[in-house]
């Protein structure tokens, strides 16, 4: 990505310390519209502190967020959520009891015009409808019927709830192990999503410990040690062994 264009979101020196544990230690990058950023590191390297920093879970102690060229200060995720970003943790939020257009609009329901709206009803019709078309933009077919997400196989459930955070993200999606549990043909179908995601103009960023699916779907690939950013290059420059070489420290030790 050029540097001349605007990064959709930049952090300048964010770090995070939960008492004596410094967990996020100045960490920089930028990231734009179009791209899809793999987020990768071993366990303790500071991924999730990261996602909660961008998400609005947590507060940074210091350092600077942008977020369309704008310095922003999270007071809850809800803010994140209004300046477009939408996060999806490893457990995908969906209710398992409830039809797939019901959990695109979950939180943000629609109700019908006139008085059955000002009397409480929802546009149930209206929400099925408008939920699948967009789940077919990127590329996710399911059913048009009243089928709950517990109906589905898990890798249309990790769709699902995909395809529900490209419908309302406005510039960023965080997708924390969106492949995890699935199999290869599952994970195939996630992969197409962000993909699609990204054709859709998102950023996407793609927190992962399976390196051939980051690998496969990334534009770049940013590795996070002890808390500190150790590699960021586009993922062309990567192989699973440098990219394992690089998580670990192995590669430096090797190549001193």
């Amino acid at each position: 990505m050029s540097n001349e264009l605007q990064p959709i979101i930049e952090l300048r020196d964010i770090s995070k310390s939960y008492g004596s544990v410094k967990a996020l230690i100045d960490v920089s990058f930028k990231a734009y519209a179009g791209e899809v950023i793999g987020l990768v590191g071993d366990n303790g390297a500071g991924k999730s502190s990261l996602i909660k920093v961008i998400s609005g879970v947590h507060a940074q102690d210091s350092g600077h967020l942008f977020v369309d060229g704008i310095e922003r200060h999270w007071k809850s995720p809800h803010d994140s959520m209004e300046a477009g970003i939408e996060t999806l943790y490893q457990d995908s939020g969906l209710a398992p009891d409830l039809t797939i257009g019901a959990n695109i609009f979950l939180g943000r329901e629609r109700r019908r015009r006139g008085l059955l709206g000002r009397l409480g009803f929802l546009d149930q019709r209206g929400m099925e409808r408008e939920a699948l078309t967009e789940l077919e933009k990127v590329g996710i077919s399911v059913p048009a019927s009243k089928r709950t997400v517990s109906q589905l196989s898990g890798g249309q459930r990790q769709a699902v709830a995909i395809g529900r955070a490209v419908m309302w993200a406005k510039h960023v999606i965080i997708l924390d192990e969106p492949t995890n549990h699935l199999g290869a043909r599952q994970s195939q179908e996630v992969l197409k999503v962000i993909a699609a995601a990204r054709e859709q103009g998102l950023c996407v960023l793609f927190i992962s410990h399976t390196l051939p699916h980051v690998l496969e779907v990334s534009d770049r690939i940013i590795v996070l040690r002890l808390g500190r950013v150790v590699r960021d290059s586009p993922t062309a420059e990567y192989t699973v062994e440098s990219l394992l070489g690089t998580i670990t420290g192995l590669s430096e030790v090797t190549n001193n």
